[in-house]
C-alpha cells in the first residue's frame, strides 16, 4: 500500500472534478476518515492505493460518472487495468463482468481514483451494477446498499468537495456484516469482515480521541439515517447491526480480532501500536453507548 498526504489527495481530487458535478460528489472509505481526522495536519498520510468518489443521488450518477470520466481521460488520467477482469469491456460484455472504472492521476500510478454510484432507492440487493459507457470502453459502476447511509448529511471539505460522515460509514460496514465471513480482501487472505468491522472499530476510537462521548450522538443519527432511508424495515436493521461486532468481540473469534486489530494499524490507527483489548474495549463502548440505545428505540417504537 502506498502512504499519500491526505489532504493533497482530497485536494488533488476536488480540483480534477468539473465543477458541475463536484456537489454531487461523496468521498467515502481511508480519504474521507483520514480527512475529517487529520485533514489539518499537512503531515497525516492515507496507506491506501485506491480512493472511492460516490456519485450521488442514483439517479444523475451514470450521468456525471461519464462527465467525470471523460473530463479526467482528457486531463491525462491513466485507465488502472483489472488483472482479473482485462481491459474496459464493450457492449458485448455482461455487466457482471465489465471491469470498474479506475484512474490513475496523470503520471502517477501510486493511487488511482475508483468511482462508484449511490444505490437506487427501492433495491434490495446487497450490490448493484450499472453499465458506464466511455470512450475508452465500459465499464461497471457499482452500488453497495448501505452506502446510501454515506449520503445522510455529509460533512464539506475546505476544497468543496463532500465526505461521508465516520458515523455513517461506521454503520454501513456494521451492517453489511452481520456475521464473520469467509471472503477474503482480493489479492491477501485477510477476511473482509475482519476489515470493515474493525473500521467500524477505528472510526469509534478516533471519535472518542477527539470527544470522550462522541459515541452517544451516534446513534440518534443512526436512527434518522435508517428511519429516512430504509423506512419499511430500518428495525430490522437496526437490530441486526450489532450482530457482527458482537461475533468479533467473541473470544471464540480471537484470531478475527487479531486480524482486525493488525489491519486497523496498518490504516487508521498506524502508529498507535493498539493491542486487540484496547479495540475491544471500544467495541465494548460501541455496543452500549450506541447500538444497544438503537436497538432500545427499535424495540420499543410503536408499531414494533
Amino acid at each position: 500500500m502506498s502512504s499519500l498526504p491526505a489532504r493533497g489527495v482530497m485536494q488533488q481530487v476536488a480540483a480534477a472534478i468539473p465543477m458541475e458535478c463536484r456537489g454531487e460528489i461523496i468521498v467515502v472509505g481511508s480519504l474521507a476518515a483520514t480527512y475529517h481526522f487529520f485533514g489539518s495536519d499537512p503531515n497525516a498520510v492515507i496507506t491506501t492505493k485506491d480512493v472511492d468518489a460516490m456519485l450521488s443521488p442514483n439517479a444523475l450518477a451514470l450521468r456525471n460518472a461519464k462527465i467525470v470520466a471523460e473530463s479526467l481521460f482528457e486531463a491525462g488520467w491513466t485507465l488502472r487495468e483489472d488483472a482479473q477482469r482485462g481491459k474496459a469491456g464493450d457492449r458485448s460484455t455482461p455487466e457482471e463482468e465489465l471491469p470498474i472504472l479506475r484512474l490513475h492521476p496523470a503520471g502517477n500510478t501510486d493511487w488511482y481514483l475508483e468511482l462508484a454510484a449511490a444505490p437506487p432507492e427501492g433495491r434490495a440487493e446487497s450490490k448493484v451494477i450499472q453499465r458506464l459507457s466511455t470512450s475508452q470502453g465500459d465499464f461497471g459502476l457499482y452500488s453497495f446498499r448501505f452506502l446510501a447511509l454515506a449520503e445522510e448529511d455529509p460533512l464539506r471539505s475546505e476544497f468543496g468537495i463532500s465526505y461521508a460522515r465516520p458515523e455513517m460509514m461506521a454503520l454501513a460496514n456494521l451492517l453489511h456484516h452481520p456475521q464473520i465471513g469467509p471472503e477474503v480482501v482480493r489479492g491477501s487472505t485477510d477476511k473482509r469482515s475482519n476489515k470493515d468491522l474493525g473500521r467500524a472499530l477505528a472510526l469509534a476510537w478516533l471519535s472518542t480521541e477527539r470527544d470522550r462521548d462522541a459515541l452517544e450522538t451516534w446513534h440518534p443519527r443512526w436512527r434518522t439515517a435508517l428511519e429516512r432511508r430504509f423506512p419499511k424495515e430500518w428495525r430490522d436493521l437496526a437490530l441486526r447491526a450489532g450482530k457482527g461486532l458482537r461475533a468479533l468481540l467473541d473470544d471464540k473469534h480471537k484470531l478475527d480480532l487479531d486480524q482486525a486489530t493488525r489491519l486497523c494499524n496498518l490504516s487508521l490507527l498506524r502508529g498507535r501500536g493498539l493491542g486487540a483489548e484496547a479495540l475491544r474495549a471500544t467495541g465494548r463502548r460501541l455496543l452500549v453507548e450506541a447500538l444497544a440505545p438503537l436497538e432500545s428505540a427499535a424495540r420499543t417504537m410503536p408499531g414494533a
